[in-house]
């Protein structure tokens, strides 16, 4: 199967039987070079599902603000099987990664998808544990995959933010969103990655290469999300991202 059947057999699974561009439009061969890239070749590498792959895809768009495409791969991703708390979650987990307005403006445009697809909103809700239980469940979970790194790091500044500042991660990324279940370890830190790769944050990469390994995830996940994620970021930031992560499964002990 070439790239071209294999773009028109994978574009109707993601898009309710729609098909791929094959001629319309103002710009058809840009569409075509796209679709054949994503859904004809990068949509076959390695061993994911079209959920998880799709996604991905939500959080990067989400990261860079690519509303209407968000809304496009909002409604793949509920048609592969992804559910409406799953999608949520993905893009409520964005918010410690690229801030309170990015993700307010990409939750929107994710409930856009839900109302016309006849999902009632709001949606059940997904907290686990009480504003005074957020801070100590969330540091189990940051130390089962991090031990007290961040903490560490920030030892040094002077008071008060020697404290705030590792608290602010803790009791936010961790004890806001990652208690919240819905989706798994494995999940979130893949999904992490990616955002991380989109942000060009290389410094923390390695830390979150080292985390998804902790959390479950193999070695080939992690360079199939960083792939699945490159048409949408672009080269030069998919490729670091991938050179990055093999630094540290070759040497995982030394990743930081």
């Amino acid at each position: 199967m070439d790239r071209i059947e294999a773009c028109e057999k994978k574009f109707p699974q993601l898009f309710g039987g729609a098909k791929p561009n094959s001629g319309e439009g103002s710009d058809p061969e840009l569409l075509q070079i796209l679709q054949r890239l994503i859904f004809g070749e990068i949509s076959y590498t390695g061993p994911l599902d079209d959920r998880m792959r799709e996604l991905i895809t939500c959080v990067v768009l989400a990261a860079y603000q690519c509303l209407p495409q968000l809304k496009s791969h909002s409604a793949a991703a509920l048609y592969t099987g992804v559910t409406p708390l799953e999608l949520r979650e993905a893009i409520y987990s964005c918010m410690p990664f690229i801030g309170c307005p990015k993700t307010l403006n990409a939750i929107s445009a994710v409930n856009d998808t839900f109302t016309a697809q006849g999902i009632s909103l709001p949606i059940e809700g997904a907290e686990r544990v009480s504003e005074d239980e957020r801070m100590e469940a969330g540091r189990k979970i940051q130390e089962s995959i991090y031990g007290t790194e961040i903490r560490d790091e920030f030892a040094s500044l002077p008071e008060p933010f020697n404290r705030e500042v590792p608290d602010i991660l803790t009791g936010w990324y961790f004890g806001d969103f990652c208690t919240r279940g819905v989706l798994d370890a494995k999940t979130r830190e893949l999904l992490s990655l990616v955002l991380l790769a989109a942000l060009g944050a290389e410094k923390q990469l390695g830390a979150h290469v080292s985390g998804c390994l902790k959390a479950g995830a193999t070695q080939e996940e992690i360079y199939t999300v960083l792939l699945h994620a490159l048409p949408y970021m672009g080269f030069p930031l998919g490729v670091n991202a991938i050179r990055i992560a093999r630094q540290c499964l070759e040497a995982p002990g030394d990743a930081r």
